[in-house]
């Protein structure tokens, strides 16, 4: 069984302040292809299309046959743990604040031997489940875990390094009206965060949402605006310097291209929400946040942006509201390269069409906002970085991959 962490304590003014550090950063072009597989929760490895052997370390010609025809390919994630040793000392100044670190040797089902970050319960000669990860300094890295699963693997205190895990940490939901924030705040609190934040818009204006939000223990409503600059700015100030993990997930959705409305105010309201007002919440929460990245197991940990999938490929039906969230991409990703030096992750969770009022002309399936809820959630606690969600979502990462052409022809509502 896992170590239960203690909860969290307060910080203690006359003690040193650990400043963000990262663990060594330098990988190859083929090595961030690990990373990819990663970033999307997949246990991929390069596997020569000439003979089939997989290969790890990653590489540009084949280890046995010298064939440079090397595909990413799911494999199976058992082993068997060979050999394991604990750091005890280490010159890297990430691993010298961590210290003791669990690593060991293992024999993979695919084939290879890994060196495996090893959580707690991993045990010389027993079965391991091999699983990728993204460290702080936004690279991949193998971690293993006990086979059977054992109690409270949240709690482990060397992979929640690499993981965004909910528990025991401060959640702000930025939008708390829709059928998606009160969802995202009930799964937060199931999921046993510290404390939920639930921000809301027009505050004169009722909600049902907002009211059932208000009944879930340990949230806290807090007027927030993201199209105010001065509303954003007010709410920093207030529980900035609490927020270890901030859900974006405030949209603006109407029907309609370019040619057939020509709307400015439309276009301006969807890039006042989607782009600009992710602007205003990285500027405000952005900074506060990166310092904390190195505040121990429940320091800063993760920022989400719930997406469209058509930040990907524009939807013509939806043509600006997909061209604001394409733009809120692009910004996400800068947003992810600053906030990688305290340690901070961005998460980007793309979903399909939700079941909402906007989605109503959308042919099935449709997303239910608490399977949404689930998703992203657990995803934090795997530590994937690119979400997609939903058979829409997936459909578009797939067919994008395999041909960004013909899904960009073939896309419609």
């Amino acid at each position: 069984m896992t170590t239960k962490l203690p909860p969290p304590a307060r910080k203690d003014p006359t003690r040193r302040t650990r400043l963000p550090t990262r663990p060594p950063g330098n990988r190859s072009r083929e090595a961030h292809g690990l990373t990819a597989m990663a970033a999307a929760g997949r246990f991929a490895l390069q596997t020569c299309a000439g003979c089939g052997t997989v290969q790890y370390p990653p590489r540009q010609i084949c280890g046995r046959c010298l064939g440079d025809a090397l595909e990413w390919r799911d494999v199976a994630p058992g082993g068997r743990l060979l050999a394991e040793t604990t750091l005890a000392h280490s010159n890297d100044l990430f691993f010298r604040d961590r210290l003791p670190w669990r690593l060991g040797v293992v024999q993979s089902d695919a084939g290879p031997s890994m060196v495996a970050h090893l959580a707690e319960d991993c045990v010389a000669g027993e079965r391991v489940r091999l699983a990728l990860a993204i460290d702080r300094a936004g690279n991949a890295a193998v971690t293993a875990r006990p086979e059977t699963p054992t109690p409270n693997p949240e709690d482990d205190r060397q992979l929640r390094e690499m993981a965004f895990e909910p528990k025991d940490r401060r959640v702000l939901i930025v939008d708390g009206k829709t059928g998606l924030g009160l969802a995202l705040a009930r799964g937060f609190a199931d999921a046993g965060a510290r404390a939920v934040y639930v921000g809301h818009a027009q505050p004169w204006r009722r909600s049902g949402n907002l009211e059932a939000a208000r009944e879930i223990e340990r949230a806290s409503l807090f007027p927030l605006d993201v199209t105010d600059t001065q509303s954003v700015a007010d709410l920093a100030a207030t529980i900035g310097d609490k927020v270890e993990i901030l859900v974006n997930n405030a949209y603006h959705l109407r029907m309609g291209g370019v040619l057939g409305r020509c709307d400015l105010n439309t276009a301006h309201d969807e890039m006042e929400i989607h782009y600009h007002g992710l602007l205003r919440l990285a500027g405000h929460f952005g900074p506060v946040m990166r310092a904390r990245g190195a505040d121990g197991a429940h320091g800063a940990a993760a920022w989400v942006n719930v997406l469209s999938a058509y930040a990907l490929v524009n939807n013509p039906s939806l043509g600006t509201y997909s061209a604001s969230q394409a733009a809120a991409l692009s910004l996400a990703q800068c947003l992810r390269a600053e906030l990688a030096e305290g340690g901070v992750r961005v998460v980007n969770a793309f979903l399909g069409p939700l079941d909402d009022e906007w989605h109503q002309l959308a042919p099935p399936p449709k997303l239910d906002p608490a399977t949404v809820a689930r998703r992203i959630v657990a995803g934090l606690g795997a530590g994937v970085e690119d979400l997609p969600v939903g058979a829409v979502a997936e459909e578009i990462f797939a067919r994008r991959a395999e041909n960004p052409k013909e899904i960009e022809r073939a896309m419609k509502l």
